[in-house]
């Protein structure tokens, strides 16, 4: 085919420029956006999270130390071993070099002695269930210094945080102070979920009738993003917290306006709080039920239920069969149905009263693990 439309001198340079600007744009543009991002793991605030970064980069740097010779090698050799380059040795039947594999083995071989070493380390070091030994570099734990027991709950679609020296509880809000230890028992209320506030640590699994630990510190003040890492339902979303690090005054004065308030997290509060719900506001409670967070752990807060620690026992032993009906009904704890135990699902609320989107099955609801 013949093309018969005029052709207009200087055209297609000025559509090369203009694809070249746009091009530029565009590339600015998302530099802007990503000048919004916020890089926390990039610049922690705690030295849990430091040390976890610092192993990052240096498993990064000593892996560049092969990817980037490598890629720098291609098109050394790309441009000078060329068809159109005359003076490049042609040795077709060029076949093996002892020199050229002794490096191509060793090098890599070293690199990965040293990044297994250095995980090795860094996992013993930064184990979250193991004890703070500093609060950061050259900086020890000064003596009596207690850690800050915080027992965490993940709930659909909310977290709970007991303060069990203090006598306080908070929804969706995480209160510390800055350079003291924080030990973290966690645990959920119906399926898995993953506690992650990566400004001071990384992510742990909070799983229903067991406990898992986190110790972390934070080295400076400010409010930083916590959330759930794991899809648990319709409201995994929304499922965010604030952490508040704060001076020892600023959290002195926070933990007296928990304690002013007037609410009390008892049982029947918490299985009102329990309830599936989203977008829920802070809320505090000036009172907690002593042993409330074992009843949850034991997964037999409402009456009647069977705690797993009774039920471990009834397995050493073998069982129970005489009672094991009885049994069966005490070990109900979807707490996505209703206590009569009818199949139909409960609506999700908004936190405030209003009803959201139902479960999505009347047998399996969002998110429910059997």
């Amino acid at each position: 085919m013949i093309d018969l439309a005029p052709t207009i001198p200087g055209a297609a340079p000025k559509q090369a420029r203009a694809t070249r600007f746009i091009r530029r744009l565009a590339l600015l543009g998302a530099c802007g956006a990503l000048a919004g991002c916020k890089m926390v793991i990039i610049d922690p605030s705690g030295d849990v999270a430091l040390q976890q970064r610092n192993l990052i980069f240096a498993a990064t740097a000593l892996m560049l130390l092969v990817i980037v010779p490598v890629i720098i090698a291609t098109f050394v050799f790309a441009r000078r071993y060329r068809a159109s380059n005359p003076e490049a040795a042609y040795e077709p039947d060029w076949a093996h070099s002892t020199q050229l594999e002794v490096v191509i083995w060793t090098v890599p071989l070293l690199i990965i002695m040293a990044i297994g070493a250095m995980t090795w380390i860094g996992t013993h070091t930064l184990d979250p269930y193991r004890p703070l030994s500093r609060l950061g570099p050259n900086r020890p734990i000064p003596a009596g210094v207690q850690p800050l027991e915080v027992q965490a709950v993940a709930l659909d679609w909310k977290w709970l945080f007991i303060y069990p020296e203090l006598g306080v509880a908070t929804v969706n809000e995480l209160a510390a102070p800055v350079d003291r230890p924080i030990t973290f028992r966690i645990t959920s209320s119906s399926v898995w979920n993953t506690l992650s506030i990566p400004a001071i640590a990384g992510m742990i699994y909070a799983m229903p009738g067991m406990q898992t630990q986190l110790n972390a510190v934070a080295n400076r003040e400010g409010e930083f993003r916590g959330l759930s890492g794991h899809y648990s339902g319709s409201g995994f979303s929304r499922m965010n917290f604030a952490f508040r690090s704060l001076s020892a005054h600023g959290f002195d004065d926070w933990v007296q306006k928990a304690k002013a308030s007037q609410d009390t997290l008892d049982r029947n509060a918490y299985l009102e709080l329990d309830k599936p719900s989203e977008g829920n506001p802070v809320r505090y409670y000036g009172t907690v039920e002593k042993g409330l967070f074992d009843a949850i752990l034991g997964m037999c807060v409402r009456p009647g239920q069977m705690c797993i620690g009774e039920m471990h026992h009834l397995d050493r032993r073998g069982g129970n069969a005489a009672d094991s009906e009885a049994n069966r009904k005490r070990l109900q704890y979807d707490n996505r149905r209703l206590p009569s135990g009818s199949q139909q699902s409960e609506s999700t609320s908004d936190g405030a009263g209003g009803k959201l989107a139902p479960a999505q099955s009347p047998t399996s609801p969002a998110g429910h693990r059997h």
